[in-house]
């Protein structure tokens, strides 16, 4: 069993992510979700979906993008 590093679980069906050269553990995807995903820097919402990365910045999408200022950003449909 391995504890997850958001809550703290000791849970025997615990999971692993490796991502840039780093590993975490988990005991849900929510708490993958928590610790892993970008934050939308117009709205702050957690970017679970594709999200837009505009000159190293994420967004939860264009519209947040162009809100921002940011010019000629589209979603793709």
């Amino acid at each position: 069993m391995a504890r997850c590093e958001v809550c703290g679980n000791d849970y025997g069906m615990s999971f692993e992510v490796h991502a840039q050269g780093a590993v975490h553990v988990f005991d849900c995807f929510a708490c993958a979700i928590h610790r892993m995903a970008p934050i939308c820097e117009h709205c702050r919402v957690q970017i679970i979906g594709q999200g837009v990365e505009v000159e190293g910045t994420w967004y939860c999408g264009a519209h947040c993008a162009r809100a921002e200022g940011k010019a000629g950003i589209v979603d793709r449909v």
